[in-house]
This record gives structure tokens, sequence and C-alpha cells, in this order.
């Protein structure tokens, strides 16, 4: 790699972004950090600033970016401190910067990483919500714009780097009978189902193989997480719903498969860290050191598989029906499981109320088809009001039952 990289990392203080300027630091020279942004999180955006010297730095929450101003001051460093969507969208289409890192969790990541679409930049997406929500709008926007997209997640960046090089967008010509989208499974993918209403936040959040945060933690034991990567899949590889398989994989060594009609199976493996799509995203198309320690297959021993339960994970049947519905429901399915693991993440409903609240609002919103952003957007807060009522019906119930205090009792 001869020329520097320009970057914006949207959201730089969650994992993604922390493990994205890991990979970053370890290539002095080849990359320039020419913003950075956050929600709330001052004082890690703080120290990201002291070490990487951002051109700008961007807080969602004005509150936040106007402590941060006061703490870049008095330590002398003169990042311009931004605030607001807006400014998120202005970082994220900059002349200076050719790279964009999309890693604002939930709806919040969508008109920033849309934004870095219109400008034609080269975007590493590990925001699923951008495909979800606006998986047409967003792919129609990279085309009319010249704009390049490369997958973060593991499991979809390993898809990409099994698939032929000559790739089109066309599975079948490409020779390929189905894609095979990994799974560990979670936390629950093995206890009685008995015992799933009475789980905590802290057990559903104790991922046994990867870290990450808490919303998509949550994502992960409910399998919510994949059936979000199923939709993903299909707007990132033209894939249909039925050649798009999951397996539970509990070792989270195979990050994901391709099966070729030759009866071939491509898979891409390596130690459960996201550092390696990263820098794959980073460095394409060629490699470079992450950080990563090497797969010891030895240690791993055996790899196991297993075909998701739908009783014991109706998230992901539910996702299925919302890509398979089409128009608003991918939107609709995503702001209903983001309400539901805030309020479970909150005390406030139980862990099995999370699939129960989303099947709901689903079931009481009329199918429409979304052709822009704004409708999407729209439809995004028609769920979330739906999501919010269910959710206040029901707290009363859920604290008579379990004897618990429910935040929700006071809206």
């Amino acid at each position: 790699m001869t020329k520097t990289r320009h970057l914006t990392i949207l959201g730089s203080t969650g994992s993604i972004g922390e493990s994205t300027l890991d990979v970053v630091a370890r290539h002095p020279g080849q990359y320039q950090v020419v913003a950075l942004t956050a929600d709330k999180n001052v004082d890690k955006m703080y120290e990201q600033c002291k070490q990487f010297h951002p051109s700008y730095a961007v807080m969602l929450n004005p509150q936040s970016a106007a402590r941060l101003e006061d703490k870049l001051r008095i330590a002398g460093l003169d990042t311009l401190v931004l605030s607001g969507i807006e400014s998120l969208e202005k970082v994220a289409s900059l002349p200076e910067i050719d790279t964009v890192m999309a890693a604002i969790v939930g709806a919040a990541g969508i008109r920033p990483t849309l934004s870095a679409a219109r400008a034609g930049k080269h975007i590493l997406l590990a925001n699923k919500e951008t495909l979800v929500m606006a998986g047409r709008v967003f792919m129609d926007t990279l085309r009319q714009h010249n704009a390049t997209l490369l997958p973060i997640d593991s499991e979809h960046n390993a898809i990409f780097q099994s698939l032929p090089h000559h790739f089109n967008g066309d599975l079948t010509e490409s020779g390929v009978r189905r894609i095979l989208l990994t799974a560990s499974g979670g936390p629950f993918h093995n206890v009685d189902l008995d015992v799933l209403e009475t789980v905590t936040p802290e057990q559903a959040c104790a991922h046994p193989n990867w870290v990450m945060g808490r919303k998509i933690s949550v994502d992960s034991a409910t399998m919510m997480n994949k059936g979000l990567e199923v939709i993903e899949a299909y707007w990132l590889f033209n894939a249909a719903p039925e050649k798009i398989q999951v397996v539970i994989h509990p070792q989270s060594v195979i990050h994901s498969m391709v099966e070729y009609i030759d009866g071939s199976v491509l898979a891409q493996l390596g130690n459960p860290d996201m550092r390696t799509p990263i820098a794959h995203a980073l460095s394409y198309p060629e490699r470079m050191e992450s950080g990563v320690q090497s797969l010891d297959i030895f240690k791993v021993a055996r790899l196991d598989f297993e075909a998701p339960d739908f009783k014991r994970f109706p998230c992901l049947r539910l996702a299925y029906e919302a890509l398979a519905a089409g128009g608003n429901m991918p939107a609709v399915l995503n702001a209903a499981n983001e309400v539901a693991v805030e309020d479970f993440l909150a005390g406030a409903i139980p862990f099995t109320a999370i699939p129960a609240m989303i099947e709901h609002v689903m079931k009481s919103t009329e199918r429409q088809e979304v052709t822009d952003l704004e409708g999407v957007l729209l439809a995004d807060a028609q769920a979330r009001e739906q999501a919010h009522s269910w959710a206040a019906s029901h707290a009363r119930q859920y604290i008579k039952q379990t004897g618990r205090p429910s935040s929700l009792s006071a809206r």
C-alpha cells in the first residue's frame, strides 16, 4: 500500500471503532485519522483525540461535545469539536477523506452512512441497520454515486473472502449453490427453555466467544443478530432467502462458508477477533498485520455444527419473515428490536418479551413499499411508538409476575 488513506471513523468509541484504531496504530504513515465520532463517551473520545490528533471530533450529544471541547482546550489540542446528526453527515462526506468506517450501532448510523455513499466514499460497513432498514435505498445510492462497499461483520467479510474475485452480484453465474452463515448460538443455545424467562442482562451480555457492546450481545443471545445478518446478506450478495442457511457453530472459528455447485465448500477461519475483517477491509485487495494471534487448530480440536431451533430463537424466524415480506417490514423489525433490547437492558421487560414485542409490532403494522430515506425513517418512528406502547401496557403485568420494579411503570 503506497497511498495514505484518510479515514473517518463513525462510532470510534465502540468496540469496532476501538479495534479499527488498534489496527491503524499498527501501521503508522499508512492511515491518517481525519475525523472521529461518538455519542456521549467523552473520556474515551478525549484519549483517542490525544493519540490520533483528528481534525474533527463529533459527539452526537451536545452536552458531551461541550465537555469534550473543554478538555481538549485545556490539553492544548486543536481538534474541532462538532455535535449533532448533521455534523456526523458532514464528516462522513469530507472532501479530504476517502474511507469511512461505518460503525455506529443502531438506526442512528443510517444518515451518515448514506452521506458517505452520496459522496462516493470507500465504505467499510459495520452498521447492520443501514442495510436492514434501508437496503434498497442504500444500494441504489452506492451505484448512483460510484461508492464502494466492503463488509466488516465477520460473517459477511468471510463470505466476501470465499466468493470468486470476479463475483458480480450473480450467485448462479458464479457457480454458488448457497451461503452458509455461521452463528455462535450465543450464551443460551443449549440451556433449558424455562430458564430464558429469568435470565438477566448480565447473563445475556456474557458472550462465550466475542467481546461486543451490550446491544449486539443481547442480539446474539436472541439470534436477532443473525437474523439481521440474513437480511444484510440478501442485499450484499443478491442472495435469495432460501440460499442463505444459518448454521450454529459454537466455536466461532469458521466465520462463514460458501457452497459451490461442484460440491466444494470454501470457508474463512480465524480466531474470533474483529481486527481480522477490519484489517482485511482496510488493506483490500492487499493483506496486512492485524495483531490477531494465529489460529491454533490443535487447541480448537473440533468444529461442531447445529441447525437453529426457531422455537428457541423466534427472533431468527421473525427476521426471515420480515425479509420475505420486504417493504417497510425489515425497518419495523429492527425498530421494535431496538426498543425491546433497550427495555430488557433497563430491567423493564424479561428476556422472552423481546420476540413477543417484535412479533406484536410486526403483526400490527401494514406492509408498505419504501423507496426513500423519509419512508424508512417514518416506518422506524411508527414501529418504535407501537413498541413503546406495547411495553408500557405489559409493564404492570411484569411487575406483578416477577416482583421486580420496571422503569416503564413511570411512563
